[in-house]
């Protein structure tokens, strides 16, 4: 499976040099239904796990209900299987060591006092992991169903994203707002269009406007933290096809396809999740937005 990305309709730092350093590379993950193996990267798939090695659980209150037992219990919520990502298909990972593996996981649920899913990140090296758990725990607390992401295979494509204008200060944003291309203003063209790709990515920049931008820094090193993996509500909008793959412009163009949003996840009602790393150590602990 492979997913090609159309080139933006014009090249920006032709229009606007001052934006060429700021080129940052992103890799869209354009997840598809399918049946992933723990030996493949995936979105909500079977993760390669050690046998000897604890499942991770929210340690927030949970309840539900036990048809087996009959009875509401509580307690913690084993995590589910957000993603994994082979190095070997995400390059822009970095982890230490011999690790060539990331794994996410998360509760379903928006705990407070932010109201997202608490994720967990685990670096491994593949080769270390010789006796895989069969069957994980069930995750038996679910508060919302779009936090249960379906199985779905990954196409991985690099591509080349630019900064939010919220990033670029405000002499930039007026030249943007100055710039005239056809009927659309600039800087919607260049929002839409030209800086940030949609979708589950890895790398990239942020997807400013649900707030201005906050500086993520680290909480052990105070170093500023970088984007590491971006999840998406939807790969695209009906009203904006241009960065919809040339494999997929048939079935885009079908009402209610459901490829957009292969996975199924709705983040806090159409948002994106978006977690970071310090870029000293990628052993210290990460943090998450919602944009």
């Amino acid at each position: 499976m492979r997913r090609t990305t159309p080139p933006r309709p014009i090249d920006v730092t032709a229009v606007f040099p001052q934006l060429a350093p700021l080129a940052r590379p992103a890799i869209r993950l354009h997840p598809r239904p399918g049946s992933p193996t723990p030996l493949d990267s995936s979105v909500g798939g079977p993760l390669l796990w050690p046998a000897d090695e604890p499942w991770p659980h929210c340690d927030e209150l949970h309840e539900w209900y036990d048809s087996e037992l009959d009875e509401w219990r509580e307690g913690p919520n084993a995590m589910l299987p957000v993603a994994q990502l082979y190095v070997r298909d995400v390059p822009l990972l970095r982890p230490s060591g011999q690790a060539d593996l990331l794994q996410l996981l998360w509760c379903p649920f928006e705990h407070e006092p932010d109201y997202k899913p608490p994720t967990k990140l685990f670096w491994r090296s593949a080769a270390e992991i010789t006796d895989l758990l069969a069957v994980p725990p069930v995750t038996a607390a679910v508060e919302y169903d779009e936090y249960v992401p379906e199985r779905c295979v990954l196409a991985p494509e690099e591509v080349t994203e630019f900064p939010h204008p919220l990033q670029l200060g405000k002499e930039f944003q007026q030249q943007l707002e100055d710039w005239n291309h056809g009927q659309e203003s600039g800087a919607d063209f260049y929002t839409d269009e030209l800086s940030l790709a949609p979708g589950w990515k890895a790398g990239g920049w942020t997807p400013w406007g649900l707030t201005d931008p906050i500086v993520q820094n680290c909480a052990v090193c105070d170093a500023e933290m970088t984007p590491l993996l971006t999840i998406a509500s939807k790969e695209w909008h009906f009203r904006r096809l241009s960065w919809v793959p040339y494999e997929d412009r048939d079935v885009a163009a079908v009402a209610g396809s459901g490829v957009e949003n292969s996975p199924g996840v709705q983040i806090s009602g159409g948002n994106h999740l978006q977690l970071y790393v310090c870029p000293e150590s990628p052993e210290h602990p990460h943090s998450d937005l919602i944009q």
